[in-house]
């Protein structure tokens, strides 16, 4: 199942031979597939045809910033990125999805809590990267709002706009909003984020820690990534108890969630449309 020059480049990098290979689930955009080493070894394998050069290597880029925050969180190690004839992977450490204890959730919290501790100067990264199959621009700036609305909310709604996706007026409503955010969104450090951290990003390992994945990361205002956790549930009141007993929330966090939601409802707009527009548009005018 695994592309023959794929196996033979991982094979040759890692000077072993690939016993057998069955698919998993890779998300939407890549195949996948659990890799049996001849020497014992389990590996997790994605590949696209269809990838930019560059979108596995910065997806291992991402994956080593969280791991040398140092949380406690279980980062997959990346063994090998490549190309072959055309074919783009990445090859990960597979760990072993399972329930968690009974204290799991909480210890994600806090451990995400510690990982948004992290901080920088400014909003952003040093190098762009994607969300899901998308280019996500990181350019820096000093100002969270500044970078919200032109790194992430105009990005994607311009997209939106142009491939027909959402209506023209809805940049009118848009323009409504960026004129409120201002006295709407609290200053905050720039904290280190995971980016893309839904409930299928995430899974308890064998000893009941929290393992993250298929990261979009950049230094940005950390209510962005919590309110993330609420769009499509998958998140315990442990979780969040954990998590504001580290590192408390500003006031009045629950009437600010859906603005930050706005940015991974265009993302999964422009990449599956449907009834994410309609949630926009919806958002847009309740805020606008």
């Amino acid at each position: 199942m695994i592309p023959d020059p794929i196996q033979i480049e991982i094979e040759k990098q890692l000077g072993d031979e690939i016993k057998s290979a069955n698919s998993v689930s890779g998300g939407s955009i890549n195949q996948a597939a659990k890799v049996e080493m001849r020497g014992g070894r389990d590996f997790f394998l994605k590949w696209n045809k269809a990838a930019p050069d560059d979108m596995f290597p910065k997806e291992k880029k991402g994956l080593e910033l969280l791991k040398s925050a140092g949380a406690g969180l279980h980062i997959p190690n990346v063994l090998a990125v490549g190309k072959a004839e055309g074919t783009a992977f990445i090859l990960i450490e597979f760990i072993e999805e399972q329930r968690g204890g009974k204290d799991s959730s909480a210890k994600f919290g806090k451990q995400l809590a510690e990982l948004h501790q992290v901080t920088a100067h400014n909003y952003g990264l040093e190098y762009d990267n994607y969300i899901g199959r998308l280019k996500q621009p990181n350019n820096k700036k000093a100002d969270w709002v500044d970078f919200f609305i032109e790194y992430r909310l105009e990005v994607q709604l311009k997209q939106a706009v142009d491939a027909g996706k959402l209506e023209n007026g809805t940049v009118k409503q848009f323009n409504r909003l960026y004129k409120k955010l201002p006295d709407m969104l609290p200053e905050e450090p720039a904290s280190l984020l995971h980016g893309d951290l839904w409930g299928g990003n995430y899974f308890f390992d064998q000893e009941g820690r929290a393992a993250i994945f298929d990261p979009a990361v950049y230094y940005g205002n950390r209510e962005i990534e919590i309110a993330f956790t609420y769009l499509f549930g998958g998140f315990s009141g442990a979780f969040y108890d954990a998590y504001q007993e580290v590192f408390p929330l500003q006031p009045k966090f629950n009437e600010r969630k859906s603005i930050y939601n706005l940015y991974p409802l265009l993302v999964h707009t422009n990449m599956f449309g449907g009834h994410y527009g309609r949630q926009v548009e919806q958002t847009a005018a309740r805020y606008s």
